[in-house]
């Protein structure tokens, strides 16, 4: 791994510089598998993080983890992110020692063949990889179509060779399957791995809280730093844990498509690319005044963010905490990124600087006073 270029060490009110620590701390976040349901290896070294920079946590009954500052203020604000990443489940074991799966989240099958995977059994992970026919044999008979991959088509191949040698490496039914690729570095300041969507998130708002201690900022509010579990399959984790908090503002956290990228259509998803700063949401669940708020601290402290709109609902936990309790203002800050949902998805590093900053001083900027009464 070559030595990354942003490692510098220094923080002050208004600016972010990633140190040696907190990289390698996201190199290490990326690459931890935190699959839907089994996030618990990832909570862990968030919690290791962030615990001291915070003044206390907290972890619920399902496994999302909260870093607090200044517990004990009635006024609550939240700065979320989602932990979990999409992944399969060991469903069927064919005689011969062929692994058939299921969907955990919305893992993308078609690029599944001949990719490297864990099979997190009960005696820990275990390398296989998911099996295709070669090209030749594909073609062999031109009266049929070329396959093409489909989950019911899909099946992993450890090395053994029945189902008894299946079992004895501690593989079972119900065992979570995550792809082995991880962290990396491309040319011109872009990042590459597994579960940008949505750890990288998770990272920045843990960003967000060092930059507070570091700077020395008293809150007039409590500050729920969340990491919440389950949002690939349908905002969970943060719908648990808005109950939980009730808190009266939420900014919230997630990625985004980057338009620019081949296939995508900019009519329908807009118009966004990495490199130009955090993309702000205009929607029914986005609050307009604290969107207004998010905008201003942008121009104020010259961070470049781009414009989109969603329709009925975000996608994002925003949905979750803006119609939790009696309502809870709430915005969406996303980072724009490329190849979602892949092995390979990659940002640009100056969008997650700008991203910490927008939600460092927007959090600066909020006040129990703060109007946000839309009449």
């Amino acid at each position: 791994m070559a030595k990354s270029k942003t490692t510098a060490s220094a923080t002050s009110a208004g600016t972010y510089t990633m140190t040696d620590k907190a990289f390698k701390f996201l190199q290490s976040y990326i690459n931890n598998p935190s699959p839907v349901g089994f996030e618990s290896s990832g909570q862990k070294l968030w919690l290791d993080y962030i615990t001291p920079l915070v003044d206390t946590t907290f972890v619920d009954p399902y496994g999302t983890a909260v870093g607090v500052i200044n517990p004990k203020a009635e006024f609550k604000v939240v700065i979320e992110a989602h932990a979990d990443e999409i992944s399969w489940f060991v469903n069927y074991v064919t005689p011969e020692g062929l692994i058939y799966l299921k969907r955990n989240g919305g893992v993308d099958h078609v690029i599944a063949p001949g990719q490297r995977v864990f099979i997190h059994g009960k005696k820990g992970p275990v390398k296989a990889v998911f099996g295709w026919p070669a090209i030749h044999t594909r073609l062999h008979n031109p009266d049929q179509k070329d396959p093409s991959p489909k989950v019911e088509n899909l099946f992993l191949d450890s090395g053994a060779r029945n189902k008894k040698e299946v079992e004895d490496l501690g593989i079972h039914i119900g065992a979570v399957v995550t792809y082995q690729d991880g962290f990396d570095e491309l040319a011109h300041d872009y990042y590459i791995g597994r579960a940008f969507d949505n750890r990288v998130g998770g990272f920045m708002i843990a960003e967000v809280a060092r930059l507070l201690k570091e700077n020395k900022k008293t809150l007039p509010y409590g500050l729920y730093v969340v990491n919440a579990v389950q949002e690939e399959i349908g905002l969970r984790g943060a719908e648990m844990i808005a109950r939980r908090i009730k808190p009266n503002v939420a900014i919230i956290t997630d990625v985004t498509h980057d338009t620019y990228t081949p296939m995508i259509n900019k009519i329908i998803e807009g118009d966004v690319a990495c490199g130009k700063g955090p993309s702000l949401a205009y929607g029914p669940a986005v609050h307009n005044k604290l969107l207004s708020l998010v905008q201003d601290v942008a121009e104020k402290n010259n961070i470049p963010v781009q414009n989109r709109t969603v329709s009925r609902s975000t996608g994002t936990d925003t949905d979750s905490f803006a119609y939790a309790n009696d309502g809870c203002p709430s915005v969406l800050i996303s980072i724009p990124l490329r190849y979602m949902h892949t092995t390979v998805e990659m940002l640009h590093k100056s969008d997650i600087e700008q991203t910490i900053r927008l939600m460092y001083e927007t959090v600066l900027t909020l006040t129990p006073k703060t109007n946000l009464s839309y009449l």
